[in-house]
């Protein structure tokens, strides 16, 4: 029974109703099928194991990915917007030129990722370890800070602004964040942050 059928180049794979999406591709990739390209839009693929896997221009557009494992996986152009990547190890993956737009990535691992051209516009960051050149993570005593300045946003802890916005806060407006925590920390590291950015 054909159940996975959305690969493009007549790349098929074959297998029982029983079997899911997921195993089906950790399947195909035991067989060293070549998943470039593949249509894996909304597919459900939480804790897979794709380590290693060549997905170059895939769509996995809205899918979830919860938990896989994508360590030096192949994701060069691939089209993955919307998609769920909470706690995902991508640590050394190619995700040079893909389309991450408002995917969900947070908790996940990007050290040493390649992010080179990757659009990371309202990606959530959320607890997220960047790999120092687009994504630059600072692990602080209260947040995990990550500043995306290309798209000229800053992810402090779970809230996501603009750079330009984060400065123009109020206290009263940081206060409403997390509390007096919240803005005792705003002042601490505003000014450290503020030096980071300006240090070319």
């Amino acid at each position: 029974m054909k159940i996975f059928n959305r690969v493009f180049k007549e790349r098929i794979l074959y297998e029982d109703d029983n079997t899911s999406i997921r195993k089906s591709v950790e399947n195909a990739l035991k067989r060293k099928v070549n998943l470039s390209v593949a249509d894996l839009s909304g597919a459900d693929l939480s804790g897979a194991n794709l380590a290693g896997a060549n997905l170059a221009g895939a769509d996995l557009s809205g899918a979830n990915l919860t938990g896989a494992n994508l360590e030096g996986v192949n994701l060069s152009v691939a089209n993955l917007p919307g998609s769920s990547l909470p706690g995902v190890k991508m640590s050394v993956a190619d995700l040079s030129g893909a389309n991450m737009t408002g995917a969900n990535m947070t908790w996940a691992d990007l050290s040493r990722a390649d992010l080179t051209g990757a659009n990371l516009t309202g990606a959530d960051l959320c607890g997220s370890t960047g790999n120092s050149i687009e994504i630059k993570t600072i692990q602080t005593e209260i947040y995990i800070v990550n500043i995306v300045e290309k798209f000229e946003y800053i992810q402090i802890g779970c809230e996501r602004n603009t750079i330009e916005r984060w400065f123009n806060f109020t206290d009263r407006e940081i206060l409403e964040m997390d509390g007096k925590k919240a803005l005792k920390w705003w002042k601490k590291w505003k000014p450290i942050l503020v030096a980071i950015l300006e240090y070319k």
